[in-house]
């Protein structure tokens, strides 16, 4: 497990800032205790990213790379290419920071689960002045995260559009868990 290089940290905090905007610096800030160990850091360990208290981290130096498997929270992992793919892992770090969201309704809850995009019909309330192609949590009514994705059209274009448009890509939902276990922790 390594600190993150420049490029490698530029395009992580990249794709973050997609979801997260200007609220980004408070997912590396120090605690109000002052305490450096408290601060939170991303960590290399093979091809993925880990966010993880700067005190676990370093106490997990003393454990062989081939004999660590994980630690922290996964946030995503780097492609061949150089590019980063955030995990369904990284939802709980970037909810409450998120810049905008997107919230469905009941009956549009399952079809996103499964894997599809949402759709004009399904949404109940969006962040106002959404602009299109950023990054967007997708929450119930009730404000569950259910995942996480990309807006196809900005707010002000998607209220023109018929019912069965696509507003917003699906990058990421919690239905992951469960149709992807057997590769979702996997090297």
């Amino acid at each position: 497990m390594r600190a993150l290089t420049d490029v490698e940290t530029q395009t992580l905090f990249t794709k973050l800032a997609n979801y997260t905007g200007r609220s980004l610096t408070q997912l590396i800030a120090s605690a109000e205790t002052g305490n450096e160990d408290d601060r939170y850091v991303f960590r290399l360990h093979e091809s993925r990213v880990y966010y993880v208290r700067l005190g676990l981290a370093n106490l997990a130096t003393s454990v062989a790379r081939e004999n660590l498997l994980c630690l922290g929270t996964c946030i995503g992992k780097f492609t061949k290419t150089g590019k980063f793919r955030m995990h369904i892992t990284a939802l709980d770090i970037i909810a409450p920071h998120a810049r905008y969201k997107l919230w469905v309704k009941a009956n549009g809850e399952m079809p996103f689960l499964y894997g599809g995009n949402v759709v004009k019909a399904h949404v109940g309330r969006w962040s106002e002045d959404c602009p299109e192609h950023s990054g967007v949590v997708v929450l119930s009514m009730d404000d569950t995260p259910l995942g996480f994705g990309v807006t196809a059209r900005s707010t002000a274009e998607a209220r023109k559009l018929d019912p069965t448009a696509v507003v917003a890509f699906r990058q990421g939902d919690v239905g992951e868990y469960l149709r992807e276990e057997d590769t979702l922790f996997t090297t």
